[in-house]
């Protein structure tokens, strides 16, 4: 088992400022979900996501640690990272706010993926991981997963740029 840091290290950079400047960066916009206890799906929209490994398949994300769902991500075998289309900037809002039950508004979109945890149906691609790596960096949760199953389509990405939506192309 792992152990979580006491204290983090404390920069000296203006933390709103060097936001805007990773914000230069466009990225993709997935939405993670997972089942946790009692069998509640959790999920919340990321911008964090990456390639680690192609042998064996690999992908990681970042959680805040201060994020409502943190220990619920941490502690779970499984999570499945959706990556959002052009057309699904709505749900991607939703799920980056709090709400006691985010899937309620979108039930009929979703369903149990390995582990249970929920597939976005219409997703450009879903990947569903099996948690293998758990590492701290600062103040974010780092996850690792293997790629257990995954499926993709030609629907367009939806892109963060600059603290906006974008599309690509």
């Amino acid at each position: 088992m792992w152990e979580e840091p006491d204290s983090l290290p404390r920069s000296g950079l203006d933390a709103r400022d060097f936001r805007s400047a990773l914000g230069c960066f466009p990225t993709g916009v997935c939405l993670v979900t997972t089942l946790g206890p009692g069998g509640k799906p959790e999920g919340l929209t990321i911008n964090s996501f990456s390639s680690v490994s192609l042998d064996p398949p690999m992908v990681l994300w970042s959680l805040s640690r201060a994020a409502s769902s943190a220990s619920v991500f941490r502690d779970a075998e499984y999570f499945a990272v959706n990556v959002l289309a052009t057309d699904d900037r709505e749900i991607s809002s939703h799920f980056a706010t709090q709400s006691p039950d985010k899937f309620a508004a979108y039930a009929g979109r979703f369903a149990a993926g390995l582990g249970g945890a929920p597939l976005l149906q219409g997703a450009t691609a879903i990947f569903e991981c099996h948690t293998r790596h758990r590492n701290y960096g600062g103040d974010h949760i780092i996850l690792i997963g293997n790629v257990e199953r995954y499926t993709h389509s030609e629907r367009p990405p939806l892109v963060f740029h600059r603290g906006k939506y974008a599309a690509v192309g």
